[in-house]
């Protein structure tokens, strides 16, 4: 506790006067460990008034609750701060502990202390940051009333930089987004909060914005302060007060702006035909400096808002042209795409040619000799005037050759078409039965030709999806197989069953059969089995692989049995799908 002589001595001048609930209050913090001076302060101060507004004393007897207290309260305007408390330095870590970790630096400390000796005041105000230093002896009555009111002067100009760095920070944090309505917004509040530190006033201000400026049209409420912020948000002036609309449509009617007592309605148009509103409800009123700084600043809030409309018509173009870009990259993808598969194509196609030149080489070299060697016989015969029945011979020995040589060429062109790369199946209810009995009978003349017998069992009216042209050819190759390597008088046997909803196609031969290595390279292309053709057919090595590749394209399969050489072999085609009427 302060010894005797530390007491504040007061000057009992003045009478108490009833605080006004309703005005604001400075909050004034006492903070010393002797509790007669809070009650000295309290009785000297208790009449205190500074532009209408009162005090509301806290109090601490201690350092400890004085941190407590400063924590809890950061709008306190001033302190009266007690030196030795606890220790001998109490009172000056506060002030640390105030400007160093609570960074509270708009409030206003006034040392007072009864051993001015062990604190000198020139060592304290130049290593502290306080804002007075006062023995408790001088501090009388008028001499505490000189000290607060300067400090609660001071901490005022001080709030009112504050927050008009807040207005500013706002603004400029609303520039930062103007690309949507929640920028529109930002930029409103920032407006209310920018004009209230301008004037230096406590005041309820309400924005509201009106889209097309057209007389009777609806407006929205962007930003509302006080009692007027339960409107942000309304896009109705219907939702608003009788009074308070009324009083936003006329100055949207007078477009000017108006200064009342207590009230003042700004009006501005923007470039964009757009209007705005700010009402506000002051506690005091605009002096001439104080309307003609509203004029200044609310001639440039027209700017403001249009470049927030600006920014964000541009954002969305950016956005519209973002899509644009990106649905161009994306046809450009896929036209690269089509073009690596054009090229894929290309190359595999150049590569099948030049398998197709290999066989055509092979295959048509012998049918050539003949020709060329029976023709030179044929020459000679002519010229040593052999009979006539020698001349035929060899003519129709060059018939053959022919015929056989037009016949793998054809075989080549047929081939090569099936193969290409962009076939297509066209798919309809087709009677396979029907079809494979017609195949059959356009291969008997050939299967005849060699006393060959083709025995056909297919039930009627087992249709399938498929396409016909396609399965036609796939079936035409296997008879035409199983005749070029079934012996003469042979007999090839064919079946068309319906099996657990798929269409099976069996085609069984008594030729020469087939090894195990044939069967592993059976369906590849240009292929040459071990068996030969029993009447020297020739073949191109493909019929097989064209099979494989329409059955495939079905979502069917081809397979091959057979018991070993000699012993015939049995080609089965499955066909999924399968539709029995």
């Amino acid at each position: 506790m302060a010894e005797q002589d530390d007491v504040l001595h007061l000057i009992d001048d003045t009478g108490t006067v009833p605080e006004d609930s309703s005005a604001r209050k400075w909050k004034i913090a006492v903070i010393d460990d002797d509790a007669a001076v809070h009650e000295g302060t309290r009785f000297a101060l208790s009449d205190y008034n500074l532009h209408g507004a009162t005090l509301e004393i806290l109090s601490a007897y201690s350092a400890a609750e004085g941190r407590t207290l400063m924590r809890e309260n950061p709008d306190v305007a001033a302190v009266l701060l007690d030196v030795i408390m606890e220790t001998d330095v109490a009172g000056l870590d506060l002030v640390e502990y105030i400007r160093n970790e609570l960074k509270n630096e708009t409030v206003r400390i006034i040392l007072r202390t009864g051993q001015p000796g062990q604190a000198p005041e020139r060592r304290v105000i130049v290593q502290y940051d306080i804002n007075d230093y006062k023995a408790k002896t001088e501090l009388t009555a008028d001499k505490l009333f000189t000290s607060l009111t300067a400090a609660l002067r001071s901490y005022q100009q001080l709030e009112r930089m504050v927050q008009t760095r807040r207005g500013l920070e706002i603004i400029i944090d609303a520039a930062s987004t103007l690309y949507d309505f929640k920028s529109m917004q930002r930029l409103a509040e920032g407006v209310l909060t920018q004009l209230a530190s301008l004037l230096n006033v406590d005041c309820a201000g309400i924005l509201v914005l009106r889209d097309d400026g057209a007389p009777g049209s609806e407006f929205s409420v962007l930003a509302g302060s006080g009692c007027y912020s339960r409107f942000i948000g309304t896009t109705s002036s219907k939702a608003l007060d009788p009074d308070l609309r009324q009083m936003v449509e006329a100055a949207f009617q007078r477009r000017k702006n108006e200064f009342a007592d207590h009230r003042s309605v700004l009006y501005l148009r923007t470039g964009s035909g757009r209007e705005v509103v700010v009402l506000l409800q002051a506690e005091r009123q605009l002096s001439d400096t104080d309307r003609a700084l509203v004029e200044i600043f609310s001639s440039r809030l027209s700017i403001a808002f249009d470049n927030v409309i600006l920014y964000r018509q541009l954002h969305e173009a950016n956005t519209q042209l973002e899509d644009r870009v990106a649905q161009r990259t994306r046809a450009l993808m896929q036209a690269n795409r089509r073009l690596s598969a054009q090229w894929l194509r290309l190359q595999r196609a150049n590569g099948f040619k030049n398998e197709i030149l290999g066989t055509v080489a092979h295959d048509l070299k012998n049918p050539l000799g003949v020709i060329l060697g029976r023709t030179e016989m044929l020459t000679e015969l002519i010229g040593a005037g052999s009979p006539k029945e020698n001349v035929t011979a060899q003519v129709e020995h060059i018939r053959d050759a022919t015929k056989r040589l037009t016949s793998m060429v054809d075989h080549l062109i047929s081939d090569a078409m099936a193969d290409a790369f962009d076939i297509t199946i066209r798919r309809e209810p087709v009677d396979v039965a029907a079809l494979v009995t017609e195949v059959a009978d356009s291969n008997l003349p050939s299967a005849v030709n060699k006393q060959q017998t083709i025995s056909v069992s297919a039930p009627p009216n087992i249709v399938t999806m498929c396409d016909a042209d396609r399965i036609r050819e796939a079936i035409d190759n296997l008879f035409s197989n199983a005749i070029k390597y079934s012996p003469i008088g042979g007999k090839i046997t064919v079946a068309v069953t319906h099996e657990g909803g798929d269409t099976v196609i069996r085609i069984a031969d008594q030729g020469a059969g087939l090894s195990p290595e044939d069967l592993g390279r059976l369906f590849g292309r240009f292929q040459r089995l071990s068996a030969k053709p029993t009447a020297g057919e020739s073949s191109t090595g493909l019929g097989l692989s064209i099979v494989k590749r329409i059955i495939d394209m079905h979502g069917g399969h081809v397979t091959a049995e057979s018991a070993g050489p000699g012993q015939g072999s049995t080609f089965t085609v499955t066909l999924p799908a399968t539709e029995t009427t």
